[in-house]
């Protein structure tokens, strides 16, 4: 990669990059600028370096690349000691950790070379320092800020970006005064507390007696205390008005949560103490890198998806069969609905058999920001202390829904009765889905809600009070029944929502279960505004559109046998067991129960040849999330079967009708779509081969039931969105039978 590179300051850093550069072969010749004699030595016998000088000129002549890691305060003086020895192509960047002083010292120091400038911050360190601690390996699967100025050129950029990745980081960019103010929230207060507090305990008489006894959680808190006082001074000095802007609010935050113990307030500990282990837990999935946590806090501060995020392929071997008895998770719009109606509740509402989804904790995270206790998810019980309808307080951020358009679509009626202004947004999926059939009704109400040419992010406005409406849906749609009855709990009088046919009617049945009325008359539903809900226990019955991918599994794999339990069986939502019956598919059901006010009933598939049919256009909405999957049971099915009245498929997290008739076609299956549907041919088996996701789930886990009867395998490409409502997807269908890996791209 480099015929020279110099690195000024051989510490932890810089021994680092050097070893690392040594390690794999990345550059010929890597020379030091250094004080001591002593770290020449030591760089010299680890092999880190060629060479080394405290002439920093003459160190940096010929150099490609340039690495200087020496304190902050120094950075200026060090830059004008290398400035004659430099060439006018030779790349300067460094790992300081306050970006805006490292500018100013460039500017100052390095006039006629700030095109070739590239402030970095490798953010990767140990509780050791110097360059015997160094290890090639440090930075892996760590973060590195490059802060480029407006002078720097994007080549030298993307030079000092490909080092770092071949070193193993994640490279992320953003503006130097930005990185400053994150890094003293993130990274230098924890730093000044650990100091602090093991300093505070240190001063007291009895210290070594609190030592002795201190537990494991003291040592991890503090392990951040053993690092290099005289660095971190440095740090301190350098970025003085951010780190205390940081400091005024944790002291700030501070006082309040003691006051809250004194005087005892549990809702108000529980608050902030449940807002703080979601925020750790989606500290931690961003550092895994799962789908709804991998998002970056851009200027606006809103939020969106990282494109550098990995994005796993699943590769699914042909063949096989299906066996077990299992529980699959918790329906997905039930969840969502509890954590809404539970918020705005009276009471507290306990809740079992939550789906722990991306989808869902989207949801879960929106009320916390909006002031609402919520304890959990544990193993799926979630405590939901309720504020009330008008309990809710104003987010002092953009409320980020990750993928899920029911949380977006419902939240848009339900916030259009608050006093306050609220702006959605979403992943990149999310934010090319329609929000306008939505946001139509919900001004008539005389809502303020503003779309982004019709997508997200949604602006709304807050309200006084909304007008209530009678409104003919123009299409079936459990979303926009739900959002317009939601916002009709804030309106003045009673608001109606005529269905053309039936769709899934949880939100009824939930606000009935929370002690609201609800009316319905046909194909009416209606309610009046300004009720109360009351909290109350709620079991989540298992999602009948993930029961459907095993339900298709088990009908196209011979020899297949599975059951499963405790499925939803909302009549408005049984639309797939209706579908494959009617292609022939042995089905029975059993154990027919209520849960909550939902229907619930065993399942058990045994496999059947199945026959292609014309799916009767009455049970398209009662089967509108299943589609992808039965598209693939009709691939399987002996003739043809015709989709027509489902354009709905069209906006969904993807075109689902071209998406699968592409992939199946692929597969060499027969397929002609319409505008709103299509025609399958069936047949015996299909070849395998490559499809992409189009960041949609249901098409992920769709295509890796196809492989049960294809003949070669089948490689799904971005998979990392099953998470937005299957966790846990590929290792259970493994556990059942289905040849699943899942690979890293």
């Amino acid at each position: 990669m480099f015929s020279k590179v110099a690195i000024i300051g051989l510490g932890l850093i810089g021994g680092s990059v050097a070893a690392g550069l040594r390690q794999r072969g990345l550059a010929k010749e890597i020379v030091a600028g250094v004080r001591s004699q002593r770290t020449l030595q030591q760089g010299l016998a680890l092999g880190y370096i060629d060479s080394g000088s405290n002439n920093l000129a003459q160190v940096v002549q010929g150099a490609d690349l340039v690495l200087v890691t020496v304190p902050v305060s120094a950075m200026q003086a060090t830059f004008a000691a290398m400035a004659p020895g430099l060439g006018p192509n030779t790349i300067i960047t460094d790992g300081g950790s306050v970006k805006a002083n490292v500018v100013a010292a460039a500017r100052k120091a390095l006039p006629g070379h700030l095109a070739n400038v590239v402030p970095g911050h490798p953010i990767a360190g140990k509780e050791k320092s110097g360059v015997a601690a160094a290890d090639g390996n440090l930075y892996e699967q760590h973060r590195v800020i490059l802060t480029p100025m407006a002078e720097t050129q994007p080549q030298a950029t993307q030079t000092v970006r490909a080092m770092w990745q071949a070193l193993g980081a994640e490279v992320l960019e953003m503006p130097a005064d930005e990185h400053d103010k994150v890094l003293a929230e993130t990274s230098h207060l924890p730093h000044l507390i650990a100091f602090s507090m093991v300093d505070t305990l240190a001063r007291q008489g009895d210290s070594m007696e609190i030592f002795r006894y201190a537990a494991g959680g003291f040592r991890d808190f503090t392990r951040i205390a053993s690092s290099d006082p005289t660095m971190w001074h440095d740090i301190f000095i350098e970025n003085k008005e951010a780190l205390l802007g940081a400091t005024d609010l944790f002291i700030e935050g501070l006082a309040q949560f003691r006051e809250h113990v004194a005087q005892a307030d549990s809702a108000a500990m529980l608050g902030i103490m449940t807002r703080a282990n979601s925020a750790r837990r989606h500290f931690l999935a961003m550092s895994a890198n799962t789908a709804y946590s991998t998002v970056q806090h851009n200027t606006e501060g809103s939020f969106m998806l990282d494109n550098n995020t990995p994005n796993p392929n699943f590769v699914v071997a042909p063949g096989g069969s299906i066996q077990g008895d299992i529980r699959l998770p918790g329906d997905k719009s039930i969840s969502h609905r509890t954590i809404m109606l539970g918020a705005l509740a009276e009471g507290v509402t306990q809740v079992e058999g939550f789906l722990e989804s991306e989808d869902a904790l989207a949801t879960i995270q929106a009320f916390r920001d909006m002031g609402v206790v919520i304890e959990g998810p544990q193993a799926g019980r979630v405590t939901v202390h309720g504020v009330g309808l008008h309990g809710l307080t104003a987010p002092n951020r953009s409320l980020y829904m990750g993928n899920s358009g029911t949380t977006m679509r419902l939240l848009m009626g339900l916030l259009s009765g608050q006093q306050f202004d609220t702006q959605l947004t979403g992943d990149e999926s999310l934010t090319k889905r329609p929000m306008e059939r939505v946001a139509k009704p919900l001004r008539e109400m005389s809502a303020v809600i503003n779309t982004t040419d019709g997508t997200p992010p949604v602006n709304i406005h807050g309200q006084q009070a909304l007008q209530p409406i009678s409104y003919h849906m123009p299409m079936a749609s459990a979303q926009v029944k739900s959002a317009i009855m939601l916002a009709g709990l804030y309106a003045n009088g009673t608001t109606e929502v005529f269905e053309p046919a039936p769709t899934r009617d949880h939100t009824e049945r939930m606000l009935e279960g929370f002690g609201y009325p609800v009316q319905r008359e046909g194909n009416k539903i209606s309610l009046q505004g300004g009720g109360k809900l009351t909290g109350c226990n709620i079991e989540v019955p298992v999602d009948i559109s993930s029961a459907a991918f095993f339900m298709v599994a088990a009908s196209i794999a011979p020899g297949s046998d599975l059951t499963l339990r405790h499925v939803g069986m909302n009549p408005t939502r049984t639309g797939v067991v209706d579908i494959l019956q009617l292609m022939g598919a042995d089905i029975t059901i059993s154990n027919e129960q209520s849960s909550g006010g939902e229907p619930v009933a065993d399942l058990r598939i045994r496999y059947a040849p199945l026959k292609g049919i014309r799916i009767p256009e009455e049970l398209v909405p009662l089967a509108i999330d299943e589609f992808p999957v039965l598209f693939v049971a009709a691939a399987c099915a002996e003739g043809e079967t015709i989709l027509t009245g489902a354009a709905e498929l069209r906006v969904k997290e993807s075109d689902r009708i071209q998406v699968m008739a592409d992939g199946l076609s692929a597969f060499g299956v027969e397929v002609e779509t319409y505008s709103d549907g299509l025609r399958i041919v069936g047949q015996e088996s299909f070849s395998g081969g490559e499809v992409e996701s189009h960041h949609d789930h249901r098409i992920v886990m769709s295509f890796a039931m196809a492989a049960l009867r294809a003949t070669s395998p089948i490689t799904i490409r971005g998979c990392a969105t099953v998470n937005t409502s299957f966790p846990g997807f590929a290792e259970l269908t493994a556990h059942i039978g289905l040849g699943i890996k899942v690979e890293n791209p």
